[in-house]
């Protein structure tokens, strides 16, 4: 109900306008799922393949030079998970220009970082997890965000009156987790839970070749701690956010084809202080085999203090080799694959990705992401019968 009303709050502001710009695009999208192997969870044990549909409209108001409302809902329907079957406000705010400095209000989605394989930086909008496993997709975060144009940078501070819990799939959702997680019992660190006010700094500039991102972020964690509880039907897994202040680094260098890329954090409240890193380059070699394809050769490093403590992540002292191969084609056709290896275990975790233009306004995108091989006891067996092939057709306008 309160996204509603700030629909309709965003929605008023703009309606008193005469003659204004307004832009309206989107996409439809058809997705299927197919799972090779049965799930551990005894309620998808026979779910093989899953269907469902997603629209995403975006509304674009310019009502001035210095004034843009923009609203993006998003809304899927999912043919076996109830949890997967949800809607969300991805965008829903006011931006005020003025030329040195801009204010938004409202909700939006703010990225950070610049490694391929992992986000560390990125911690202001919360996973929606139903929508995949990669943390890809994000919830709107509710917030004030002013951003300041200084000689040395853009200096930008945010405000976040309104925690989102991370989605999670449902009893008969795949890819599924070792157990059921119930939501409706999270536990929450700060006494005034999902209405703890939380804040960020980022100082983020260009020097050369050099691209530096600084940030710190205070308020409860996005990244929740999986407590497994005892309940009247079975083990549960139990969402338990705390407190935490994380200082990051995103840095990126440009020389011809090389690309080298750095995230680091330190992050406390979790435990033990922390820090955890990826780093690694990208080379691109241009024309290749004198076509008019680009190949991008991709390598990253991942380090995580915590070890295999850390909560249902792969990447903790492993190595991401990868390519990026785009035709450049009038299809804009492209295929990303790459590969994780767990330096300690040998698991290994592989992903593909590819996306072509069938036609004026369509779209097809494929993904596979398979587990070929999992050492026993490592977290990644968790998600060993998980491995999943995704097809999506999409219908842009």
């Amino acid at each position: 109900m309160r996204y509603l009303l700030l629909l309709s709050a965003v929605f008023g502001l703009a309606l008193p306008a005469q003659g204004d710009a307004l832009d309206v695009s989107g996409f439809v999208e058809a997705e299927g799922r197919a799972f090779p192997s049965e799930s551990r969870s005894i309620e998808a044990l026979d779910r093989a393949a899953s269907g469902s549909f997603a629209l995403q409209p975006e509304v674009r108001w310019q009502l001035d030079a210095q004034s843009t409302i923009t609203v993006v809902p998003f809304v899927r329907f999912d043919a076996d998970d109830s949890e997967r079957t949800h809607w969300d406000l991805r965008e829903a705010n006011i931006l005020l220009n003025a030329g040195n400095w801009d204010l938004r209000l409202g909700l939006d989605k703010v990225f950070w970082g610049v490694a391929e394989s992992r986000h560390l930086a990125d911690i202001i909008n919360q996973t929606d997890q139903v929508e995949g496993l990669d943390e890809e997709d994000k919830l709107g975060q509710p917030m004030v965000n002013l951003n300041v144009l200084t000689g040395v940078g853009t200096l930008s501070g945010f405000l976040l009156p309104y925690f989102r819990e991370r989605t999670f799939v449902g009893l008969e959702g795949r890819p599924a987790l070792p157990l059921p997680v119930a939501e409706d019992l999270a536990v929450f660190e700060a006494p005034d839970e999902e209405r703890h006010i939380d804040y960020a700094i980022r100082w983020q500039g260009r020097f050369g070749e050099f691209d530096i991102g600084l940030s710190h972020f205070h308020g409860t964690s996005r990244e929740p701690s999986l407590v497994p509880t005892f309940s009247p039907g079975g083990l549960i897994f139990v969402p338990f956010y705390q407190l935490i202040d994380q200082t990051s680094l995103d840095a990126q260098a440009t020389f011809d084809a090389w690309l080298l890329k750095l995230e680091a954090i330190i992050r406390s409240g979790q435990g033990d202080t922390f820090f955890a890193a990826v780093g690694g380059f990208e080379y691109t070699v241009y024309g290749v085999f004198s076509s008019n394809a680009d190949l991008g050769v991709i390598a990253e490093y991942h380090r995580d203090e915590r070890g295999i403590s850390a909560p249902f992540t792969i990447f903790n002292n492993d190595l991401m080799v990868g390519a990026r191969l785009a035709l450049n084609d009038e299809d804009d056709t492209s295929l990303i694959a790459g590969g994780v290896v767990d330096i300690d275990t040998r698991t290994t975790f592989l992903t593909f990705e590819f996306a072509t233009r069938l036609a004026e306004g369509w779209k097809l995108e494929a993904e596979a992401r398979l587990l070929p091989y999992v050492a026993n006891g490592s977290v990644e067996t968790s998600f060993e019968r998980e491995q999943v092939v995704i097809i999506r057709l999409q219908r842009f306008f």
